[in-house]
């Protein structure tokens, strides 16, 4: 009892501190990075975007900030937010996205930086617990669970709220992302990586499994592209972090902060036009046994720290796919 009572102290203190700054996001740099810095922060349950400077999290300086609200057009899936997991920026034409899903089912596709109304949003299910989520060309979307232990292709292009879908089992499904270079989606569970090809028209998608590879050890978490080689792909563990081949199809620990970034890894990614590797590491002590306050960033052996924050995943702001 004293602990929750203690998460719901920090929580309401945090939200209270986290100071908006407007609803996009500046350039302001933290050494050699522009880009900005979003978090799943699960303390105040809300998507933060922050500059990647020390300034703007000693400082509380949120530049952008969502949740589901009636008034922004999810009155009938507010029930299904209180641990955001999953936060990354894709874009559909000329429109931006926020791509997040929810331990208790919320699964959305929100434009950015309006945040309001949805391009698709659904309850996939809270005993689930959807873990990442991926746009795809044809306008659907992918949404992997892993307590559910699949991987679903949601007829998004068909309808905003559409719950007709596509399944593919995959125990304890982790990650999922859209390769655009091979038209490939993998996805990651807890003992394999697979990519899928898809097929048939978007209002009756189809998947085919094309490669199917046995991970070096257990419990993927994160996937996520290596934006500085489109050969590679990040693959987290409950014990490690590689980079896998699709060339080679060997899983590689050739990086430099590989010594360094190895158990405990909720998510990491590097920014192509500086280099920096940007990782969520669990923190002991935090009263989220599974969060941090501090996102590492490891090419300039430096950190960010928000005070108070349940920090789950991390994500350079950044859409890997865009030109």
């Amino acid at each position: 009892m004293r602990i929750k009572m203690l998460a719901t102290v920090l929580a309401a203190a945090v939200a209270t501190s986290l100071v908006a700054a407007g609803s996009a996001v500046g350039q302001t740099t933290a050494g050699d990075s522009e880009a900005a810095i979003a978090i799943t922060e699960q303390a105040s349950d809300q998507i933060l975007v922050l500059a990647s400077d020390d300034a703007a999290w000693s400082k509380a300086q949120v530049a952008w900030r969502w949740r589901p609200t009636a008034a922004n057009g999810f009155a009938d899936l507010v029930d299904n937010w209180g641990l955001p997991d999953e936060a990354k920026l894709r874009h559909r034409g000329d429109q931006a996205y926020l791509l997040t899903t929810d331990s208790y089912g919320l699964a959305a596709v929100v434009p950015y930086p309006q945040g309001t109304g949805s391009y698709w949003a659904a309850d996939v299910g809270r005993p689930a617990n959807p873990h990442s989520i991926e746009l795809l060309p044809n306008g659907n979307v992918a949404v992997v669970a892993s307590t559910g232990g699949w991987l679903r292709v949601y007829t998004a292009s068909q309808d905003p709220r559409s719950t007709t879908y596509v399944q593919f089992d995959l125990p304890d499904a982790h990650g999922v992302y859209w390769d655009e270079k091979r038209d490939l989606l993998w996805a990651l569970g807890g003992h394999d990586l697979v990519a899928l090809r898809m097929t048939g028209r978007p209002g009756q998608p189809r998947l085919t499994e094309v490669r199917r590879v046995a991970l070096p050890t257990p419990w993927g978490h994160d996937l996520q592209p290596v934006s500085s080689d489109d050969d590679r792909l990040w693959i987290t563990t409950g014990s490690q972090v590689y980079q896998y081949s699709y060339a080679s199809n060997t899983f590689l620990q050739d990086f430099p902060a590989a010594g360094v970034i190895q158990t405990g890894v909720k998510s990491v990614g590097d920014e192509r036009a500086s280099g920096q590797v940007l990782a969520s590491l669990v923190q002991v002590g935090n009263i989220c046994t599974w969060c941090t306050d501090t996102v590492s960033l490891f090419e300039s052996d430096g950190s960010l720290l928000l005070h108070g924050a349940q920090i789950y995943k991390a994500r350079w702001w950044v859409d890997p796919n865009a030109d």
